[in-house]
């Protein structure tokens, strides 16, 4: 059969399946759209006490022209993968017309009609991401997990305002931002003492000695059997327990908080560690025994390399308890800096920006530790059956 002839029949078996799609994307789109024509009928809003539609002196009906014409120019591009690029405009245009409409001074409690269009507006974006998770690379790695990051953010800024929920409960994305700008000499210093000084010193020391007690374990089987039961009771142990303890022995400095770190990221290392090592297949060290390679060889060639999945699990898990450990230590005894302390104080003095400004430096913090193992973890173990195609 000539290439031609192959080329057509390939044509004809893949047709019936891109037809599938195309339908499977229309009547997704017909959905997102009927919820949107309904929140025509409704209003957006209230202003002085009086009910506004879309068309009762806004600039709501430029806003709901402007995601139209996105959305058909989107569903009519010739490439999936740009139509959702163009739908995503539409997107950041709905999003963007309640913020407007704040800034005009109207309430929005009652603008039934706008969330109806926000939910349809969410629908296309669901849609959206689901099309840029199936492009490999930065897109569906980087751009996907931010716009979901970032969509949630503009949600809870758009909800909270519009809701008129209380600061005091619930303060909206954009006023934490402002107390991390007002206040970032003072955030600096806590993370300072927080991270640079008790995380990273708690950190290395924890994930070092589990994994060295892993491997002497390793190499004496009764030391695994008794460690194991003594890993499930320590991690039973509330770190609210130990931490004061733990100033009580080691002072208010960072040694005390070291120390809880140590005890809260040991056990994992351990357990991942040794479940790595357990992780070769019969083939493999038998194959080691043929070339008559010792313990120390066998594990250095073939058992670290196939540990490293593991071992970089244990790694990723103690980057967020080691600040976890760190923050609870610091609210039961700490130099007059710290987030743990800047929390605890904070609250007191109803403070809650600040709170919330630390709670979102903190949770940068974890998510930044995290995502720099993980790239590590792509960078060193991309050979590894385990990573392959992902």
């Amino acid at each position: 059969m000539s290439d031609s002839a192959s080329d057509s029949t390939n044509d004809e078996a893949t047709t019936p399946y891109r037809t599938s799609l195309r339908t499977a994307a229309d009547w997704g789109l017909v959905a997102i759209a009927l919820p949107a024509l309904a929140a025509l009928s409704l209003p957006v809003g209230v202003r002085n006490g009086a009910v506004l539609g879309w068309f009762g002196g806004t600039m709501a009906p430029l806003f709901l022209i402007g995601v139209v014409l996105a959305v058909v120019a989107g569903a009519s591009a010739p490439k999936r993968v740009w139509g959702a690029w163009v739908e995503l405009a539409g997107v950041a245009l709905a999003w963007l017309l309640p913020l407007h409409l704040l800034n005009e001074g109207l309430d929005l409690s009652a603008g039934w009609g706008l969330w109806l269009f926000l939910a349809a507006a969410t629908l296309l974006l669901w849609r959206v991401m689901g099309v840029l998770a199936g492009v490999p690379g930065w897109t569906r790695s980087v751009i996907v997990p931010g716009l979901f990051g970032l969509g949630l953010l503009v949600g809870w800024e758009v909800l909270v305002r519009g809701f008129q929920v209380p600061a005091i409960l619930l303060p909206p994305p954009s006023r934490i931002a402002v107390a991390l700008a007002a206040n970032a000499p003072v955030l600096w210093d806590d993370f300072r003492q927080t991270v640079l000084t008790s995380v990273l010193r708690g950190y290395v020391m924890g994930c070092g000695a589990g994994f060295l007690v892993a491997i002497l374990a390793d190499r004496v089987p009764f030391l695994a059997r008794g460690l194991l039961p003594l890993g499930n009771l320590a991690s039973a142990i509330p770190v609210v327990g130990i931490a004061p303890i733990m100033v009580m022995w080691f002072g208010f400095d960072w040694q005390s908080k070291a120390a809880v770190i140590v005890v809260m990221t040991f056990f994992p290392m351990l357990i991942n560690t040794l479940a790595g090592l357990g992780n070769s297949e019969r083939l493999q060290l038998d194959l080691m025994r043929s070339y008559a390679a010792g313990y120390g060889r066998t594990l250095v060639k073939l058992r670290l390399p196939n540990a490293l999945p593991f071992l970089f699990n244990g790694l990723k898990i103690n980057s967020t308890l080691a600040l976890i450990g760190a923050i609870v230590a610091e609210f039961f005894g700490t130099p007059v800096v710290g987030m743990g302390f800047r929390i605890s104080t904070e609250v007191a003095r109803l403070n809650l920006d600040i709170v919330w400004a630390t709670i979102a430096v903190a949770a940068l913090t974890g998510s930044g530790l995290y995502g720099a193992l993980a790239l590590l973890e792509r960078a060193t173990t991309a050979w590894h059956p385990s990573l392959r195609g992902r």
